[in-house]
């Protein structure tokens, strides 16, 4: 199966530097996370194209086939659109349906200074600051299990860290990470950003457009790269953050989702 879409292209090319399996059935691919199983985009099936109409329950049904211990649900389609009937299907199945926008820079805008400090992540303490942040973020009832997750996470950056691939900046505010960025190579010329998270608290501050910044300035002038690529939800704060520093709308991500543990039904 030949991925079209530039967000999934580079999500699983750095899934699979960091560890992660990728099976082709052709119509399908299948994305696994070993190292850390309750990581929901690191545990999907990508679809080639939408299902037939009625054919959404049975997508679901493979999900659940393919990873039967999976107490989330996490579906991608490279395609940019989907049918509304197609869409209601999904609904009607237990699914949120997101549509993200996938943008793309050359070059960035200076954001404004920030009172705080702006460098990568070093130490195990930088690291563990970085989970912390995750987890206070995330509107879950299960804080342990996302810690969990999001040490398994840092693994998997640091390995792409340890190959050269990039890093992961973090704003400090009394030696806590209170906003984060990763930026990493996925293809010639090309960088993509991870994880851009801030803490409720330090929002509207400027911290993640600093982090941001930091880290594409880091990809421009040291990785080689031509292309920065990051995604976000059309109506989220964040999109607006990429546009001021230069990022420019160039195609969408359909991802479809149930989550486990979480307050709300939507995941980031």
């Amino acid at each position: 199966m030949d991925v079209t879409s530039l967000g999934f292209r580079t999500d699983l090319a750095l899934l699979t530097a960091s560890g992660s399996t990728v099976e082709d059935r052709g119509t399908h691919l299948v994305v696994r996370t070993p190292a850390n199983p309750t990581y929901h985009w690191g545990n999907f099936i990508l679809l080639a194209e939408p299902p037939v109409l009625g054919g959404e329950r049975e997508v679901v049904g493979a999900f659940h086939a393919e990873f039967p211990d999976a107490r989330h649900v996490s579906i991608g389609i490279d395609t940019p659109d989907l049918a509304p009937e197609s869409s209601a299907g999904f609904e009607a199945a237990g699914l949120v349906v997101d549509v993200a926008a996938v943008l793309t820079a050359s070059a960035l805008q200076p954001p404004r200074d920030v009172d705080a400090e702006v460098r990568p992540l070093r130490s195990a303490s930088d690291w563990e600051s970085r989970a912390r942040l995750s987890a206070a973020i995330e509107e879950r009832d299960d804080v342990e299990s996302h810690l969990t997750f999001a040490r398994g996470r840092n693994v998997q950056e640091q390995a792409l860290i340890d190959a050269g691939r990039g890093t992961r900046f973090g704003v400090f505010v009394d030696n806590e990470v209170v906003s984060t960025a990763a930026v990493f190579t996925t293809e010639e010329g090309v960088a993509r950003f991870q994880s851009v998270e801030t803490h409720t608290a330090h929002r509207r501050k400027g911290l993640a457009a600093a982090a941001v910044h930091a880290a594409g300035r880091h990809a421009l002038e040291h990785l080689g790269a031509r292309t920065l690529v990051i995604v976000a939800d059309d109506d989220g704060e964040a999109i607006g953050i990429y546009r001021r520093l230069g990022f420019a709308d160039t195609e969408r991500q359909l991802m479809l989702e149930r989550r486990h543990g979480d307050r709300s039904s939507l995941d980031g």
